[in-house]
């Protein structure tokens, strides 16, 4: 990986703790998914920076190129995130549904109340 090419990938790793942390700051992202988008810049930065450990990484997997295996990791990484989201969002949608119950149920007990005459 060129000098360059390491660059534009760690610029890109602290941009990406930027914008986490501005989200956070605003409320539009828990600290749950913060946690995991740092440790994926950070990640990142770590391999990029520590290129003979990326270079060993690659030989042991049998890879020709360190940038393949970053490309690699960083699928595997957004895979896993997106298992989680998907676990968060069916657990979501189940409080949603027996929210909506509760709710119909509340208004289907409650007395009908005659119209005033006036």
């Amino acid at each position: 990986m060129s000098i360059l090419a390491q660059i534009l990938v760690v610029v890109i790793a602290l941009s990406a703790v930027v914008v986490v942390i501005a989200l956070v700051r605003a409320r539009r992202l828990r600290e749950r998914y913060a946690v995991i988008w740092l440790l994926v810049a950070f990640g990142m930065t770590v391999l990029v920076v520590a290129r003979p450990l990326l270079d060993r990484l690659s030989l042991a997997l049998g890879i020709s190129s360190g940038t393949t295996t970053l490309f690699l990791l960083a699928i595997l990484g957004i895979l896993g995130i997106l298992l989680q989201l998907s676990v968060s969002l069916s657990a979501l949608e189940e409080k949603v549904r027996d929210v909506a119950e509760a709710v119909a149920l509340a208004d289907a007990t409650r007395p009908i109340e005659e119209p005033e005459d006036g």
